[in-house]
């Protein structure tokens, strides 16, 4: 959190936990059950590995948080302002205890996206003739749009990648002779050092016909003279993700390689500019596809434009041809299009940006221009 936050992150979690009250009472439910650790940290701060949360309704006097005795001393830290069962069967405790005050809990939802078969059947076998109601997607829809003290940890997440991207190419990193493993984990060993908790995903760096593989892991082939080189990495602050792809060129670019990278700088280009708040998402996509269609290319751009990213590095809202609804001020989106020649190579350009009322904010600053090494 910077200094000029303009409240506290126990502030932020009381505020999701209202909204999601907000939520609950728009959906004729008295309380909903989250298991899904993500959630419980997005509206809690909790960080451990085994956790369960009953918010109810009407507010945090009636909303009670579980976790098991390795945790006490941590949750005692991290939620202090919530009433804390301790049981190692988080869910299943609040699961019985929803079923024990039913005139307090009698329309209990639980994120039934993220239950197993046999959860499920063991969540029902707690609740006794109590039924819980699935309400997937809930604290989803809040997670979408980002308040500042997460557009916070967002900058610093994407500020780590770039800066481990410049010391890459200021120490030579990107050169022939190198394998595509060990710039991986260069790159990673350098989103460390400027203040990542490790790597948002699998790092994907792919030279020459690989570089045509949209999502190809790196291997023990050789950076090569020549070759164009795809960067897609991210790097994770306080849980949040960034995700950025530069392409780089290794000697002097061919004109086909100059003329694709010309052409999705462009499409990138369009496709942040419509970012927008009330731009629907498939218009967003379309505003970076028409460009690519456009020069003839359509067949190459092999995937959607881009998507909803934080405590997740895959979130909603969804950029692509099928995607649905509008985008808001404070969500934070990737805008990624790309241009694979098959057997040849490929560019893909991508920046994680907020979405502002003014103009989107990118977060991911390293330069889009064509960088030969």
């Amino acid at each position: 959190m910077s200094d000029s936050s303009p409240y506290t992150h126990a502030d932020a979690h009381r505020r999701r936990r209202g909204a999601l009250a907000e939520l609950l009472q728009t959906a004729e439910l008295d309380a909903l059950l989250v298991t899904d650790l993500r959630n419980i940290r997005y509206l809690t701060g909790f960080t451990g590995s085994n956790a369960a949360l009953l918010v109810h309704a009407s507010g945090d006097d009636a909303t009670v948080f579980c976790t098991d005795g390795r945790y006490t001393t941590q949750a005692a830290s991290e939620v202090p302002d919530l009433t804390t069962v301790v049981d190692r069967g988080s869910a299943l405790a609040l699961a019985r205890r929803a079923a024990c005050d039913p005139a307090r809990y009698g329309r209990t939802g639980f994120e039934s996206q993220y239950v197993s078969v046999e959860e499920h059947a063991g969540l029902d076998e707690a609740a006794g003739d109590f039924e819980l109601r699935r309400s997937p997607g809930l604290v989803e829809r809040l997670r979408m749009v980002k308040d500042e003290l997460e557009i916070d940890a967002l900058r610093r997440a994407c500020a780590a990648a770039d800066q481990a991207l410049a010391g890459l190419l200021a120490d030579g990193g990107l050169r022939p002779g190198r394998s595509e493993r060990e710039v991986a984990r260069d790159l990673e060993s350098r989103m460390l050092d400027h203040g990542s908790e490790g790597p948002a995903f699998p790092s994907i760096v792919a030279a020459g016909a690989h570089s045509a593989i949209p999502h190809h892991r790196p291997t023990g082939a050789v950076l090569a003279a020549g070759d164009l080189v795809k960067l897609d990495f991210g790097a994770t602050v306080d849980g949040y993700h960034s995700d950025m792809t530069r392409t780089v060129v290794l000697g002097r670019p061919a004109a086909w390689q100059q003329e694709i990278h010309d052409l999705v700088l462009e499409a990138q280009r369009s496709g942040v500019a419509a970012a927008v708040p009330g731009a629907g998402t498939a218009a967003v996509d379309a505003a970076s596809r028409d460009v690519i269609a456009g020069a003839g290319r359509g067949d190459e751009f092999l995937h959607g434009l881009g998507h909803g990213v934080g405590l997740e590095v895959h979130e909603a809202p969804s950029l692509a041809k099928t995607g649905a609804g509008t985008l808001a001020a404070g969500m934070a989106v990737t805008v990624e299009p790309g241009v694979y020649v098959a057997g040849r190579g490929g560019v893909r350009i991508e920046d994680t940006l907020i979405v502002r009322e003014s103009a989107p904010e990118l977060l991911t600053l390293s330069t889009k221009e064509l960088v030969v090494v």
